[in-house]
């Protein structure tokens, strides 16, 4: 009895001492049997885990825009622009504004190419479509459209105004070896590119003018190129700023060549009603290596494409917003010209040539005054005389027979150096 009473007494003393230790240890406190043992065996201390990212809860971030706002900022900075097709000249030209200029910081500016039809019906959309900022537009335009419909278009050139001229377009007419010129395309399959692009309504005009007939079809640039190639159509237009993507890829081995519009290449035909609407340039060898044979050149008109916005109203959200675009646009200017991977109508870029039978859009004229531009309005009769008789007498004194658009502007340049006696000219207008 005396044994079971002290095992009892010494397992619940056990008992106690364990219950101490297992208290002491949940606290942060060594108990003192454990504490014996360390001192014998080699200590060991467990690393300290950092929690996993995952298991670790993060505030949120209360955000800094409502979605209204968001909304909001995101449209006030956003301008779109109205191209034809991705083989334009035009679309390439929108894609490098937007890569020179997008800034999508608040108060910035971002540039939106749109895809459009081209010709007439950009500047239809600048007028009636309400996601139009801005298109790429020919010089001719307003005249044409007032034409279609003189009542609905009657005021056209208050509503719509050009921003500035961006290139030359000039007129390719590509055609089979077997056409030598364009009376021989008469009652043949000419392609006019789609129907109602700025190709088509051009051409038009001059097929008019010239008074031959064709069966006119209207396919895309690289349709038409396989059909042409294949001999099911005998030519192809495409009105657009050299060198054209599509037709840069062809070389005089297809069988295939420009077709030379001057008088040399159509006698009998009276070309002075084309040449009052349309420039006279000749395409060369550096446009187009694979089809001009080096030392020659190909005759041909051409006309301006502008850049183009809505009249807005002073002081509205849209005219800030495109007065924003223009100080951008005009304030890099520079870095058009000097980069190669830019498109090469770029070279010929002025800001400052005027369009006749065009207004200037205001925020674009007020940065060419703050920037002391000069204008051929503004120059007296005896310096605008000057200019014509230099231009008309250019051909027979170059032996060439036409004048290309650098020419042009180098003679411009030059009537003002003199009449000014300045080292150095200010860019003129046209």
């Amino acid at each position: 009895m005396a044994k079971l009473r002290y095992l009892f007494v010494a397992s619940l003393a056990t008992i106690v001492i364990l219950l101490d230790a297992s208290a002491s240890f949940g606290q942060g406190q060594t108990p003192g049997y454990l504490e014996a043992r360390r001192s014998v065996a080699p200590s060991y201390v467990e690393p300290k885990r950092s929690p996993s990212p995952a298991l670790v809860a993060t505030p949120s971030v209360a955000p800094t825009l409502t979605y209204d706002e968001a909304k909001r900022e995101t449209n006030d900075i956003a301008v779109a622009i109205v191209v034809s097709g991705l083989t334009c000249t035009c679309a390439r030209f929108a894609e490098d504004i937007r890569n020179v200029i997008n800034d999508l910081k608040p108060n910035g500016i971002r540039v939106l190419p749109m895809l459009g039809v081209g010709g007439l019906q950009n500047l239809k959309d600048v007028l009636f479509l309400r996601a139009t900022d801005m298109a790429v537009v020919d010089q001719d335009n307003l005249t044409l459209l007032k034409q279609r419909d003189p009542k609905l278009y009657a005021s056209i050139e208050q509503r719509v105004q050009y921003i500035t001229k961006l290139y030359t377009a000039e007129f390719h007419v590509l055609a089979t070896n077997d056409i030598k010129s364009y009376d021989d395309l008469k009652n043949k399959k000419v392609n006019f590119n789609l129907k109602d692009s700025q190709t088509d309504v051009t051409a038009d005009r001059i097929f008019n003018m010239l008074s031959i007939p064709t069966e006119r079809s209207y396919y895309d640039n690289d349709e038409a190129i396989q059909k042409l190639l294949k001999h099911e159509i005998s030519a192809m237009i495409v009105l657009t700023g050299g060198p054209q993507i599509a037709l840069s890829k062809l070389r005089a081995e297809d069988g295939v060549h420009f077709l030379p519009l001057d008088e040399e290449s159509l006698p009998g035909h009276d070309l002075s009603a084309i040449r009052a609407d349309y420039m006279t340039i000749e395409m060369t060898n550096k446009l187009y290596p694979n089809l001009i044979p080096e030392g020659t050149s190909v005759p041909t008109i051409a006309n301006h494409a502008l850049l183009v916005s809505y009249a807005w109203p002073e002081g509205s959200e849209k005219y800030r917003r495109l007065e924003r675009f223009v100080d951008e646009f005009f304030g890099k200017i520079d870095r058009f010209k000097d980069s190669s991977a830019r498109h090469p109508k770029w070279a010929e870029f002025n800001v400052w040539t005027d369009i006749p039978g065009w207004t200037r859009f205001k925020p674009a004229a007020n940065w060419l005054a703050a920037h002391g531009t000069v204008s051929a309005s503004n120059e007296p009769g005896n310096v605008k005389e000057m200019v014509g008789k230099l231009l008309e007498n250019y051909p027979a004194t170059s032996a060439r027979k036409g004048i290309s658009a650098t020419d042009r502007e180098f003679i411009i340049r030059e009537v003002v150096k003199q009449i000014r006696g300045k080292q150095t000219a200010l860019p003129m207008s046209r």
